[in-house]
């Protein structure tokens, strides 16, 4: 399995997984000149930005510890953008992380949901 077919992989797990929470997926994969998000859904009340690291190893570490301070700055800005290209959006939102761990045959061996794991700050 080559790494991009892990990662759309793990987008189509993480949205299946999403789903079963209660998340309505808006769009999937949204560009725009500042970056790229891999989700956007809405939960409850909030606009939540979603972006799904997949591995098939950990020897570098966990999906969720590969992003890093340049990624969160262009998933903030991604999520800035998106929020003044679009109407009525809820004014409550955040950027979530799924991270998804795959075996070496290509099965889940573990998906977990990070809330508020980039900050506005």
């Amino acid at each position: 399995m080559k790494r991009r077919d892990t990662g759309i992989l793990g987008e189509k797990l993480a949205k299946g997984f999403l789903k079963k929470r209660g998340y309505r997926i808006l769009e999937t994969n949204y560009r725009c000149p500042r970056g790229e998000i891999d989700i956007v859904a809405k939960h409850r009340d909030s606009l939540v930005f979603i972006e799904v690291r997949a591995k098939k190893s950990s020897e570098f570490g966990s999906p969720e510890e590969s992003i890093t301070p340049a990624k969160r700055e262009r998933m903030k800005a991604t999520a800035a953008h998106y929020r003044q290209t679009h109407n009525n959006l809820p004014p409550l939102w955040r950027i979530d992380v799924v991270a998804v761990e795959l075996d070496q045959n290509g099965k889940l061996s573990r998906i977990e949901l990070i809330e508020n794991a980039v900050s506005e700050a």
